[in-house]
């Protein structure tokens, strides 16, 4: 896997990922993409990009089982079904998620900054993985900023211009406009891969629909 572009290797596939640090379904869909990628023997191009699913998510955030029974109407008893579901995926394709009564949803902005940030320094798509760890398996607060500048640097990236660009805003402008970017061309939900710049993919699709395009998009690469 790799935040660095290596078109002329016909074995890697460039793979933009549209996502929440909030959606749980984005780090399933991700693993998946995992256990396809080593199945064919194919290397990635990773990109990540940017979608809130909350954007109006005030700054204390919200109770998760609050909030889904509010924004899906889904009962307390089908909240624990869902969680059940994830943790057994999550333990499948190892990836550990921890919900608790106090689990929470809240304002992930701030994070998709970082991570527009961190791409032009090679190391987005760790500090992905690092943000949905902290959020699902650690239960931490990823729209606070000292957890996200802590998280920044254990990925490698600068502590102090980390804190810059979450205190300057900087970022949040071509953040935006990223979002919009992906919208306008009709994403609405997440995951959405987009394989090759071509194809997409909506929804955590499975391993074995993952490996299906990968082998497509070889296929083409290799009889161009």
């Amino acid at each position: 896997m790799t935040d660095t572009p290596t078109p002329a290797d016909p074995k890697t596939v460039q793979i933009d990922i549209v996502s929440d640090v909030m959606c749980p379904w984005c780090i399933v869909g991700y693993k998946q993409l995992e256990q396809a990628l080593a199945t064919v023997g194919a290397g990635a191009f990773i990109r990540w990009h940017p979608f809130e699913l909350n954007p109006e998510m005030a700054a204390e955030g919200q109770n998760l089982t609050e909030h889904i029974a509010e924004k899906y109407g889904a009962t307390a008893a089908q909240s624990a079904e869902n969680r059940k579901r994830l943790i057994d995926l999550g333990q499948e394709l190892g990836f550990e998620f921890n919900f608790t009564p106090d689990s929470r949803i809240v304002n992930t902005f701030a994070a998709h900054q970082l991570l527009d940030w961190a791409q032009s320094g090679g190391l987005q798509h760790p500090l992905k993985m690092a943000l949905f760890e902290a959020h699902f398996t650690l239960a931490r607060d990823v729209s606070d900023k000292d957890i996200l500048v802590d998280l920044a640097a254990s990925v490698g990236l600068d502590r102090d211009a980390a804190r810059g660009v979450l205190d300057s805003g900087s970022h949040a402008q071509a953040t935006r406009e990223r979002q919009e970017f992906w919208t306008s061309r009709g994403v609405s939900g997440v995951p959405s891969m987009v394989f090759d710049g071509r194809y997409l993919l909506t929804g955590a699709q499975g391993a074995e629909n993952y490996a299906q395009m990968l082998v497509k998009v070889l296929s083409e690469k290799a009889a161009a």
